[in-house]
């Protein structure tokens, strides 16, 4: 047995540096290839779990700006964390220690998602210990590995300043990979549960990858490869089960049986059916609509602006993907072009092939002749904005965002109807502020009307005063009325026009004095009408008369939490 001293192998080490540079250059090259690609899978999916982690709690808990906000910050700290206890990690067995590490957040990475998810559903109280637990265990992995690559592979790059700049380098590309994958590549290919499957199976493959090529260095490459083997295994199979354990885990979430369920680029929308064959659609697990009343909410958005409206010409439906308020402006013979422009287009699509939808809206869509643009700048060749009097179709559904809508588009409206959800994030707030409704009075015709709903009137008041007042600000002539919809409770609309050619009172007056309905309506008569503009003593006054909604402020997000936090919602 030959036993090398210290001062015979750095001798050796120098004899095969100078007799065989290409050699040992080739060996180095490919060891830090290895790692390198190690760094970039890593830093692809890590930056892809602090996304689905982060979009998972906007989808349960709503509020989605504050929830990425959170996720990601308490993940980057505790990649901080793990960056400084790495310190404290000895150099035997180096190599061992990361691939297992590698392995562990594969595993998290992949069941995150649908563990938070059944906790949510099964045992709420324990949501907010399940979840960061996640966030901080992969946090903490990651930053643990990123200077354990770096010390591993200072055995093959030498220079400090090249070590440093190859690591962080295949990390931050790897980042802006995983990003653009999330965003663009795994949404159309799988559902948000098996995309978190996918994520870990690759974080297992380049464990995999690793294992092999430094095998030689590993003396518990044994032990390693069974732990690996059960990890893909075990992947493997929670993706494969991920529906069936996904409407599991969610069935949870909601009382009546879940019919379908999809996480699209923009909301996670569910449908559910009860015994009695109530059918309910559920946006980020906030009702939408329920089958057994929402024709009084549409009825109520739309025929009070067609009855006060002198022109019935060029229609306009902002949100209203489901089709339901489309339903009620076709019952008008004087429409001849109606625009329903709505940002998601799995929400559209299902409105215009859904049973369960086309049941509900009357086949609004597919009765219709229609033109589904998906252009989303609204910009052919030739840089020439769309011109609605150019299509020549009487349904045209557009699926890009109502602020980017109004910019672009040509043309003028005689009612515009605004269908958004409630103002619960950020995002949507936007929509409810001044900048965006003085776009749509310039969308607006001249004696044009434009209805918007505007959530509850009792449980959320400051919300709903407040929208009013920055429709008025904007320059518009607007009057609240409310009605009783069961599903919801007390809900409540704004109505109005241009203020240059309406007022207050005149628009009272015309909604007090209506007569006859001349479309077929469920629910809603003159009488209804009429009374809907009578609010109880002191529901108008609002706490603070100064507050206006704007693109910057976003006042009424605020004012929204405030509201809805004492109903628990």
């Amino acid at each position: 047995m030959i036993v090398l001293h210290e001062k015979n192998l750095i001798k050796m080490k120098k004899f095969v540096a100078t007799q065989f540079p290409f050699t040992l250059l080739k060996i180095r090259s490919k060891a830090s290839f290895v790692l390198y690609v190690a760094m970039f899978t890593m830093g692809a999916c890590g930056l892809a779990y602090e996304y689905t982690l982060s979009k998972v709690a906007s989808d349960l808990l709503g509020n989605s700006a504050r929830q990425w906000a959170i996720t990601i910050g308490v993940m980057m700290f505790f990649m901080g964390v793990g960056s400084d206890v790495q310190k404290y990690i000895s150099n035997k067995n180096l190599l061992d220690k990361f691939i297992t590490i590698e392995i562990l957040l594969g595993l998290l990475g992949a069941s995150g998602p649908i563990l938070i998810l059944y906790t949510y559903g099964k045992f709420p109280v324990y949501y907010i210990i399940v979840h960061y637990f996640f966030i901080t265990s992969i946090g903490f992995i990651i930053g643990l590995e990123i200077p354990l690559i770096t010390r591993i592979n200072q055995a093959y790059t030498s220079k400090l300043k090249l070590n440093l700049a190859g690591v962080l380098k295949m990390d931050y590309i790897g980042s802006l990979a995983g990003s653009m994958a999330w965003i663009f590549l795994l949404p159309k290919i799988f559902t948000l549960i098996q995309a978190a499957f996918i994520l870990g199976l690759l974080n297992l493959l380049v464990a995999g990858f690793a294992l092999y090529y430094f095998r030689n260095l590993m003396p518990k490459k044994l032990n390693i490869s069974l732990f690996l083997s059960v990890a893909v295994i075990a992947v493997l199979i929670g993706y494969f089960s991920s529906n069936k354990w996904t409407l599991y885990a969610e069935q949870h979430l909601y009382r009546d049986q879940i019919v379908f369920s999809h996480t699209t680029l923009y909301q996670h929308i569910v449908l559910t059916e009860s015994k009695a064959g109530d059918v309910s659609c559920y946006i980020n697990g906030r009702l939408q609509f329920n089958s057994y009343d929402e024709f009084i909410y549409h009825e109520n958005l739309v025929h009070p602006a067609f009855v006060i409206a002198p022109y019935h010409k060029n229609i306009l439906i902002l949100g209203g993907g489901d089709g339901l308020a489309l339903r009620e402006v076709l019952k008008y013979p004087g429409v001849k072009t109606v625009t329903l422009c709505d940002i998601d287009p799995i929400m559209t699509k299902l409105a215009l092939e859904s049973p369960y939808f086309n049941t509900l809206n009357n086949n609004s869509l597919t009765n219709s002749k229609l033109t589904v643009l998906k252009n989303h700048a609204l910009i052919p060749s030739g840089s020439q904005i769309i011109s609605i009097d150019e299509i020549e179709t009487e349904v045209k559904i557009i699926n890009i965002d109502a602020i980017k809508f109004v910019e672009q588009v040509s043309g003028v409206f005689d009612i515009i109807i605004l269908d958004f959800p409630d103002p619960n994030c950020i995002e949507l707030s936007k929509l409810y502020s001044k900048q965006f409704y003085q776009n749509v009075i310039k969308k607006l015709a001249a004696f044009g009307i434009v209805v918007q709903q505007s959530t509850s009137p009792f449980h959320a008041k400051e919300v709903f005063l407040c929208i009013g007042r920055t429709m008025k600000e904007a320059g518009l002539e607007v009057v609240p009325y409310h009605d009783n919809v069961p599903s919801f409770g007390e809900w409540g609309w704004w109505i109005g026009g241009n203020a240059n050619q309406y007022t207050t009172e005149s628009i009272k007056e015309k909604m007090r004095t209506i007569t006859e309905i001349n479309v077929p309506t469920r629910y809603l008569t003159p009488a209804i009408i009429s009374a809907s503009l009578e609010f109880g003593k002191n529901q108008l006054i609002p706490q603070n008369a100064e507050i206006i909604n704007t693109m910057v402020n976003n006042k009424i997000f605020e004012l929204y939490l405030q509201a809805w936090k004492r109903t628990g919602e």
